[in-house]
């Protein structure tokens, strides 16, 4: 696995790799969650580039930047075992510039939920990623389900601009008792990782009340809300659509059950899929394996 550290040489080295590739962006402290994403990166696409890079611009000012958990050599170990060919793994100066202004906005999908608590985060999370897009001219995006609000903000973003990159959204991968797998779960005490998978669960109800028939959503709501085990505290429960992320009552399908709690100053944050009548899945993308001889071209 080759390491580069600027743009110019990642967009020189991967333009050497056997097409297509699939492109996983991390920003780091990785764990079995971002190794699927590799996998399946791997499973559909002739080479894999990964990048690792902490975002300054999609924290905001109280948030946990400097924190954040970081673990580079670890993480370049894990890569290398899954079969990425190319790390990209830019510094700050590189990325950011002393007077660097640009910035991308999405328009309404970001503006609510994490948007909204979250002011400037998905101008950050959609600059950056333009920027790797730019300097890795990928065939495909592999993002995790788990940040939803995101994925519909960078299919937006793609789609807009005319950016010739694929979004692959996998499935969350969970701890056995449901959580979903994140880098902060690391700041969770054992009191507050008890009651963690209560999130879980609670959108899971709230996911069957839908598949039942039930439109109210205020009722749907209300069932799931009380699912929650203390300490932690709502922050939200919502019914969205998949492409808007606007509320929908009556509640329709397809759907997404989006929630977040707080666990001290930790955010959980899930979500759950309502399918369509149909049967398909608003988010995730169906896994395609193309055959060896149609992946490897120059």
């Amino acid at each position: 696995m080759q390491i580069v550290r600027t743009p110019g040489s990642a967009r020189a080295i991967a333009r050497t790799l056997h097409r297509p590739v699939g492109l996983v962006p991390t920003m780091g402290a990785l764990h079995a969650g971002h190794v699927s994403l590799v996998e399946r990166a791997r499973s559909e696409n002739a080479s894999v580039v990964a990048s690792i890079f902490v975002n300054p611009l999609q924290f905001g000012p109280n948030e946990d930047f400097d924190k954040y958990p970081r673990a580079f050599e670890r993480d370049v170990e894990m890569l290398a075992d899954a079969g990425v060919d190319l790390l990209y793994a830019p510094a700050v100066e590189r990325m950011y510039r002393p007077d660097f202004a640009s910035s991308i906005d999405v328009g309404p999908v970001a503006s609510s939920f994490e948007g909204a608590r979250r002011p400037g985060h998905f101008a950050g999370v959609a600059t950056v990623v333009a920027k790797l897009l730019h300097a890795i001219e990928p065939t495909s995006l592999y993002l995790g389900q788990k940040d939803v609000q995101q994925t519909a903000v960078l299919r937006a973003m793609l789609r807009d601009l005319d950016m010739p990159t694929n979004v692959v959204v996998a499935p969350t991968l969970r701890e056995r008792d449901g959580l979903a797998l994140s880098s902060r779960n690391v700041y969770l005490d054992i009191v507050q990782r008890a009651a963690a998978p209560s999130l879980y669960r609670a959108l899971s109800s709230v996911s069957r009340a839908i598949e039942r028939g039930e439109t109210d959503a205020a009722r749907i709501l209300a069932t799931g809300r009380a699912l929650l085990a203390p300490p932690l505290v709502w922050d939200y429960l919502a019914i969205v659509d998949p492409l808007t992320f606007e509320e929908l009552d009556p509640v329709r399908r397809p759907a997404v059950a989006i929630g977040v709690a707080r666990a001290g100053s930790v955010r959980l944050l899930d979500n759950v899929t309502i399918a369509s009548a149909n049967g398909v899945d608003p988010i995730l993308t169906p896994p395609h394996d193309l055959p060896r001889a149609a992946r490897i071209r120059h």
